[in-house]
């Protein structure tokens, strides 16, 4: 049910087998009805709060404000680690962690970074299922898995590199690939994934920018941040000028998303493993794995915002199912279709996560590169140190569990473990759960 804008941020929010499609004949659009264009934007580095329609009060993101006005928006949104290529990895799959494998950026020291392609080059991902439907797809921006070609991508930047290689000049250099695609394609329905490295570091924004958020009480840092947002916001509106032009708008599902949050922190000595504050990226708490969700698709998802709880592992469900395609056996996530098109109601009260090291700690142990695991069960989130002495975050300290109710305490402040020690084991018996069911 869609809440009220101005109030939804106080509102309570209510194995490896079977790679292959359980049907590729799912509920299909009707006869007259090509299947929709999908397009995923992905902010890279940004908290969750930091955009207008998030009620920031500084940061100006009008493109992103304006469609959030014509998108059914889901602030309860969670990624399922707060690592780049971890979190990537999950929008491409639908899967957690423990089951694409993909859990850090870098491998193991002495290990080739080939070693770690393999399962992309395999996996059941987005583009090559949507191939299977007759989808072109581009890739844009950051991509992790070397060749674009490593995850069915028919189109793409990147053919090497760490990051993303040749994929980074999207959004900061450039944006003319995803004219020419969009041209190249014609009347093929495409994917396009568009990941800039935006608001990612180096916050370097152009001058007009930064002159607008430059301020004499403002951290330098602070500013160059504040106008990477908006330089990000801006390529966003290019990015759906380009369907508007196109007179793709009305038969194109827009996913938005962000890969894990930041916050910028003012010191002049970082105090976690990089230039980010210890609740932020590679952490647990909300300020590293929340983001919004947004769907924007005219005609097919009515517009507002929505109490429940949702994940990025159902995105891909999501897609599918928009598609005319059904899920793989394997993905856990549910089509939000479902939900926003009132087929069923919403059955999920919770949504999982874990961190890993940054660098892999082995390739064939998961176990060994979990660091914490999470839970937020309506308004309580419980984060369980695994093994806290390889945390990536200088900033995690922890040896026991924390708990804490978002409720009544968004910024995570008051842990309540001792308190509530019956809640505490009801969510750790939940994560123990879910921990089997997703190896």
């Amino acid at each position: 049910m869609s809440v009220d804008r101005r109030t939804f941020l106080g509102v309570s929010a209510a194995g490896l087998a079977g790679w292959l499609p359980a049907s590729m004949t799912g509920a299909a659009p009707a006869p007259s009805a090509p299947p929709p264009n999908v397009v995923m934007i992905i902010s890279d580095d940004q908290a969750w709060t930091d955009f207008g329609f998030m009620g920031h009060p500084q940061i100006a993101t009008p493109n992103l404000d304006a469609f959030a006005e014509e998108a059914a928006v889901f602030p309860n949104g969670y990624v399922p680690t707060s690592l780049c290529r971890a979190s990537l990895a999950t929008l491409l799959t639908g899967l957690h962690g423990s089951q694409h494998k993909i859990c850090g950026n870098d491998p193991p020291e002495g290990v080739d970074r080939s070693r770690m392609l393999p399962f992309m080059q395999e996996a059941p991902a987005l583009p090559r299922l949507l191939r299977e439907a007759g989808y072109a797809s581009l890739q844009t921006g950051k991509f992790w898995e070397g060749h674009y070609r490593n995850a069915g991508f028919t189109h793409g930047m990147t053919t090497e590199g760490r990051h993303g290689g040749p994929g980074l000049a999207i959004g900061r250099e450039t944006m003319q690939p995803i004219h020419d695609f969009v041209d190249e394609v014609g009347d093929r329905p495409f994917f396009a994934w568009y990941a800039p490295f935006l608001p990612h570091r180096p916050h370097n924004p152009p001058d007009r920018l930064l002159d607008k958020y430059a301020e004499d009480d403002r951290p330098t840092p602070i500013a160059k941040y504040f106008a990477m947002c908006e330089w990000f916001d801006e390529t966003v509106g290019d990015v759906l000028g380009i369907l508007d032009r196109q007179g793709l708008r009305e038969n194109t599902l827009v996913v938005f998303v962000v890969d894990n949050g930041w916050i910028q922190p003012t010191g002049e000595t970082p105090t976690t493993r990089g230039p980010f504050a210890p609740r932020s990226k590679l952490s647990p708490y909300d300020g590293g794995v929340r983001t919004p969700v947004m769907l924007r698709w005219p005609g097919h998802i009515e517009p507002g915002y929505c109490r429940e709880l949702v994940s990025t592992v159902d995105l891909a469900p999501t897609i599918l199912d928009a598609a005319g395609l059904s899920p793989t056996a394997s993905m856990p996530g549910v089509s939000l279709l479902d939900r926003l098109q009132s087929r069923s109601p919403p059955t999920r009260d919770a949504v999982f996560g874990e961190i890993y090291t940054h660098d892999m700690q082995q390739l064939d142990d998961i176990g060994a590169n979990v660091t914490h695991q999470w839970v937020r069960a309506r308004d309580w989130k419980l984060i369980n140190p695994v093994h806290p002495t390889r945390s990536p975050n200088e900033g995690l300290h922890f040896q026991t569990p924390e708990l804490y109710h978002l409720g009544q305490d968004p910024a995570e402040t008051h842990n309540l473990a001792d308190r509530r020690p019956d809640t505490v084991q009801d969510l750790l018996a939940r994560l123990e759960d879910w921990t089997y069911k997703s190896t």
